[in-house]
C-alpha cells in the first residue's frame, strides 16, 4: 500500500520507519518512576533510558525495542545482572504482570547513572 504525501508516494515500510523514528526520538525523555516515584532524567550519553536509575525497575512497553506498542505495561522487576560480551553489563528484568524476561543495558557515564549498590546486590 502507498500513501501520497507532499507529492511523494510513501510505501508502508517507509511509513512504519518514519513512525519508528518519531518513537525513538521521543523515548529519551524524563519521567517519574512508577515504582519508587523518583524523577528520572533523560540519558546524556546518546542512548535511551528504559529503566529507573534509582530502583532499577522498568516498564513493559515494547514489543520490539523502542516501539512502545506493548499493551501489557506491567512493572518489570530487576532480577539479575548479566555480562554480555558485546553489549556489556545488562539488567535482567521480569514483568510482574505477564512474566516476560527482558535484558536492558545499564546506564553509565551519564546524568543519573544506575545505582551501583543495587546492581551489586543483583549479582
Amino acid at each position: 500500500m502507498a500513501v501520497k504525501t507532499n507529492g511523494t508516494l510513501l510505501l508502508d515500510f517507509e511509513i512504519r520507519n518514519k513512525e519508528s523514528e518519531v518513537a525513538r526520538n521521543s523515548e529519551n525523555t524524563c519521567f517519574q518512576c512508577e515504582y519508587c516515584q523518583q524523577q528520572v532524567a533523560p540519558l546524556s550519553n546518546g542512548s535511551y533510558r528504559n529503566h529507573c536509575p534509582h530502583c532499577l525497575y522498568s516498564k513493559h512497553v515494547d514489543l520490539k525495542p523502542g516501539d512502545r506498542r506493548n499493551i501489557c505495561e506491567g512493572l518489570m522487576k530487576p532480577i539479575g545482572l548479566v555480562r554480555h560480551k558485546k553489549k556489556g553489563w545488562q539488567l535482567k528484568h521480569a514483568c510482574l504482570l505477564c512474566g516476560h524476561i527482558q535484558m536492558n543495558k545499564i546506564a553509565e557515564d551519564t546524568v543519573q547513572p544506575d545505582c551501583i549498590d543495587l546492581m551489586i546486590k543483583l549479582m
